[in-house]
């Protein structure tokens, strides 16, 4: 899908996102996203609802929380749970962020999400402890909210923080991809 490209290219950044709250440099403004998304999307055929999503986490790759978190909560099913699970993880609100992932239920879209978060821990020096994220076969979407909350509190290296910066980006080009299908 032509839309779909476009899309994945708004993921453009020099890094990905932090884990909390904050603005990184080179993100784009909300204004100019919603333009873009708004030239993209509607010539696309992909429901509204999941237009609402996509603006969700577009904004929220650009680090837009509150603008994410409005379109979010806006959309009542496990698809907008999930999304509004991460807009409070990032938030940084872990128990908030639980609730949510608890009412997305096994999403899904979690499948390829462990697919992919497993290929980038196998190429991976160093990520022994994170391999229970993966565990028992499934994506811990839990588990991932434990460890962005020990980072925050600089419990984990570097290393490990980088790489779940890595693994929320495969989390969110998963479900950018779920939402254009």
């Amino acid at each position: 899908m032509e839309s779909q490209g476009e899309l994945e290219k708004m993921l453009a950044t020099s890094e990905p996102p932090e884990l909390g709250p904050v603005a990184r440099a080179g993100i784009q403004m909300e204004a100019a996203l919603q333009r873009t998304l708004n030239d993209i999307l509607p010539t696309s055929r992909i429901s509204v609802e999941r237009q609402q999503l996509i603006r969700a986490l577009i904004l929220l790759w650009h680090d837009h929380l509150e603008a994410a978190h409005v379109l979010a909560q806006n959309v009542e099913n496990a698809d907008g749970a999930l999304v509004h699970g991460i807009m409070h993880r990032r938030e940084p609100d872990y128990s908030n962020a639980k609730y949510w992932f608890r009412r997305a239920g096994k999403h899904p879209a979690f499948p390829e999400i462990l697919q992919r978060a497993t290929t980038l821990l196998a190429a991976t020096a160093g990520r022994e402890q994170l391999l229970e994220l993966v565990r028992k076969g499934e994506w811990d979407a839990f588990a991932f909210v434990d460890w962005c909350e020990k980072a925050a509190r600089h419990s984990t290296s570097d290393e490990q923080t980088r790489l779940l910066r890595e693994l929320q980006g495969v989390e969110t080009r998963v479900l950018l991809d779920w939402f254009c299908t």
